[in-house]
């Protein structure tokens, strides 16, 4: 996802694609997956960091250096980015055919994986961030292509349902919705109305999306590691605004249209990634990913 700061595309949106860019160049029986596209959303600064990591034992270093300076932000990245990406695979042979990644910033999902070949993929994003990934992805983005449409609207402005239908959304057919690293950064009419709309497709059709827990904006330091990263944000002028209590999301969701079927936190989802790896991996605890199913 990519927030959006006076008309740009936001630093973390950056640094997530500097997560996935260095996960590609760790050795092949660690890493979780290649992302070939992530080193194009880069400053020439961090370009470079990605390139140093060609050499030996570098990636490892630098990984290194990220997570002592915001525990659990990159390995809860690269492990969420799998995940998902396998619930989007299962999603599509189970015959959802079409896609829609809400917030899609600098997410490659609809360039780098198989499965999505025969889909109809929407990109939703805001129209500063959708004109800055086409020209980083140059003749790589399929810009006339009726596979991939890119969806240019605000969420904060309540136009989705009308800016997705002029692009050729067909609510009746089984579709998998995409909505990571979002949520956190709207207020909370936006998300309701974002649910709301993903209700009204297909029964049957799934979400999945990303959240912090609630207690994460109120009590900061109940959560290891997370001082720093808010001050960070802070900085940054991209602040989280919205969090949800796991307790209240299957009544949260049910009241919206959507039937809960997992929310799996970070220390999960880790693990279940990394394998024995994730003991020694701490932070970011509060994220968790979310699927549920339209009623």
């Amino acid at each position: 996802m990519v927030a959006v700061v006076e008309g740009r595309p936001s630093r973390t949106a950056e640094y997530m694609a500097l997560f996935r860019a260095l996960e590609t160049r760790l050795p092949a029986d660690r890493r979780l997956f290649v992302d070939p596209f992530a080193r194009r959303f880069l400053s020439p600064r961090l370009r470079f960091a990605v390139d140093l990591a060609r050499l030996p034992g570098v990636a490892r270093a630098e990984c290194r250096l990220i997570d002592a300076r915001w525990p659990g932000v990159r390995t809860s990245a690269a492990a969420r980015t799998r995940f998902i990406d396998e619930r989007l695979i299962e999603a599509v042979r189970r015959g959802a055919g079409q896609v829609v990644i809400l917030g899609a910033g600098f997410d490659a999902r609809a360039y780098r994986l198989a499965a999505l070949r025969d889909c109809a993929v929407f990109e939703v994003d805001h129209p500063a961030t959708q004109e800055r990934k086409l020209r980083l992805l140059g003749p790589v983005a399929p810009t006339s292509s009726r596979r991939v449409r890119f969806v240019a609207t605000d969420f904060a402005a309540g136009q989705l349902e009308a800016a997705m239908a002029s692009q050729g959304y067909d609510a009746a057919r089984p579709s998998l919705v995409i909505w990571e690293g979002v949520s956190n950064y709207l207020t909370e009419g936006a998300v309701d109305e974002t649910l709301r709309w993903c209700a009204k497709g297909a029964v049957g059709s799934e979400l999945v999306f990303t959240y912090v827990h609630a207690k994460v904006l109120r009590e900061p330091g109940a959560f290891f590691g997370t001082a720093a990263l808010l001050r960070t944000l802070e900085a940054a002028g991209e602040r989280w605004t919205f969090g949800l209590d796991p307790a209240r999301a299957p009544e949260y969701l049910r009241a919206r249209g959507l039937e809960l079927l997992d929310d799996v936190p970070a220390s999960e989802y880790r693990a279940r990634c990394y394998g024995p790896a994730a003991a020694g991996m701490k932070g970011y605890e509060f994220y968790r990913i979310a699927r549920a199913r339209v009623a």
